[in-house]
């Protein structure tokens, strides 16, 4: 007992040791920086003119740099908090959120005040390959990204176990270290700009985890030991982005399969009609010359920035954030891939089938004044109302497939509003013909058609029971045959105590005849 209780005291200083360690290293290098320590400088300098000039010349590597560097950037880490905190409050993990919310914001604190108290001017490097702006001290991509990922791997790392727990730190500590590193080899930070936004982001985030624990405690909650099982031990449930499905009906490599057959004959119909109109139709079907002259005839200014608009909700930017927008809510209301992996493949499929039709027909545009210029692709088919049509196609499915109510039939309405504004947007922008439109909306329909029947999104399909054994295995059977063997010997037992209650009756019953 004695030994158990010093492992918990020990436990439980760990974190107030790393958290003063963190800060008096801090402390350190913030007084080294701003008395401008002559080896400190000497040091940074020397080291920051080195690899400026290893990184130089190398485009490529460069190109590798700055994508590392983007995903510790505020644009990125705010995302990434703010749909991580959305999922935890859809779930009801409010403390998780507010956790995960409140850490966060700590960054957007810190580092403008200590920039400003500090005020270091940032490296003068031969060649410069980037530019950052403010001061040096600390460095903001690795202080928001030490807090931000730092926070996440605390909030999430109950939903993993055993070697993916392992893995999920590693990646973690990993990505924050390449961050640092990307910053340095930019040549727009010094390394103690970078150990001291680590050092003060490890305070930080033991800060308020010390604040955590301490609300847990006076609810009544068990302590825990954040690094090793997180920071809510008893929410893998809620913290898994979803349970796993019994497979169901046909193999998912042969739905697989059937979806990518699929998909070439339906691509196949639409570069056939695009053929056919361009090559036998004529040249005015459906009013592909007189369409567009019309519309080109009857612009105005008002007319002109609402097909802006329209155009730009059809574009790839925003397909995206709202493709993405619907497989996360999903993700958070149904916890089922089978969702998520419909629109994925859908959107995937309409942007593929959108490049090889148009690569293959080249229909040039119409014959009129264009609003949009440059454009990187053909005519036929058009691939603002493809994506249009496949996404709030797939988006009213899925409402109205997993949700009950009235409301849900509203999911129609963008269904067929966006299509039809679309249609009418890029048409009057001058560019696509009426039968460019008409070939985007064959192809969504029998794309959505081929995936709904094949992928079947709305199935309810129970999860898995992590507590049962799996079928069709040993430990199935050995599970099979001791739940037999444990109805056996109940029935045994039943008639060894039949058996002698009748033996007493009778031993009764004699012994009231013999009276």
């Amino acid at each position: 007992m004695g030994a158990r209780l010093m492992n918990r005291s020990r436990r439980s200083l760990a974190p107030i040791v790393a958290v003063s360690a963190a800060s008096l290293a801090f402390a350190v290098v913030l007084v080294l920086v701003r008395l401008q320590w002559t080896p400190l400088e000497s040091a940074d300098h020397a080291t920051a003119a080195d690899l400026n000039g290893v990184v130089a010349g190398h485009a490529a590597v460069v190109r590798l740099i700055r994508g590392v560097t983007w995903l510790g950037s505020d644009g990125v880490l705010w995302t990434v908090v703010g749909v991580l905190a959305l999922v935890l409050a859809i779930r009801r993990r409010w403390r998780l959120a507010a956790y995960l919310v409140v850490t966060s914001a700590g960054a957007l604190v810190l580092d403008p005040v200590l920039k400003d108290l500090v005020g270091r001017l940032r490296p003068t490097v031969a060649h410069p390959i980037a530019h950052g702006t403010g001061n040096s001290f600390p460095s903001g991509h690795s202080l928001g990204s030490i807090i931000c990922y730092g926070a996440v791997l605390l909030v999430f790392l109950p939903a993993t176990s055993g070697r993916w727990r392992t893995a999920f730190r590693a990646t973690m500590i990993t990505l924050v270290a390449l961050i640092g590193l990307s910053r340095l080899l930019l040549g727009v930070h010094y390394v103690s700009d970078v150990i001291g936004a680590w050092a003060i982001g490890i305070a930080w985030i033991g800060l308020t985890t010390y604040a955590f624990e301490v609300l847990r405690r006076e609810s009544g909650r068990p302590v825990t030991e954040p690094l090793a099982e997180g920071l809510e031990p008893e929410a893998p449930a809620d913290l898994r982005p979803a349970e796993p499905e019994r497979v169901h009906g046909r193999h998912p490599a042969r739905t697989a399969g059937a979806v990518l057959i699929g998909w070439v004959l339906i691509v196949g119909i639409t570069i056939g009609i695009g053929e056919l109109v361009t090559k036998r139709g004529g040249g005015n079907v459906l009013g592909d010359t007189t369409v567009p002259q019309w519309f080109a005839a009857h612009r105005t200014p008002r007319l002109t920035r609402w097909s802006l608009v329209f155009s730009v909700a059809g574009a790839t930017q925003a397909i995206l954030i709202v493709s993405a927008a619907t497989c996360i809510l999903f993700l958070a209301l149904r916890r089922r891939w089978r969702p998520v992996i419909y629109v994925a493949v859908v959107m995937l499929g309409e942007l593929g089938a959108f490049l090889t039709a148009a690569a293959v027909v080249k229909r040039p545009r119409p014959d009129v004044a264009q609003l949009d210029h440059h454009l990187p692709t053909s005519a036929f088919p058009s691939g603002h109302e493809a994506a249009t049509c496949c996404l709030y196609a797939a988006l009213a499915i899925l409402v109205i497939g997993h949700f009950r109510g009235w409301w849900r039939w509203l999911a129609l309405a963008p269904a067929i509003a966006m299509p039809v504004l679309l249609a009418w947007s890029r048409m009057y922008r001058g560019e696509h013909h009426p039968t460019d439109i008409a070939g985007s909306v064959i192809f969504a329909a029998l794309w959505l058609t081929a995936t709904y029947m094949l992928i079947k999104p709305n199935l309810e399909v129970p999860a898995v029971d992590r507590r049962a054994p799996p079928r069709h295995s040993v430990a199935a059977a050995m599970f099979a045959h001791l739940r037999r063997a444990e109805m056996i010997a109940h029935l045994r037992r039943a008639e060894m105590i039949a058996h002698l209650r009748r033996a007493e009756m009778i031993a009764h019953l004699r012994r009231a005849e013999d009276a």
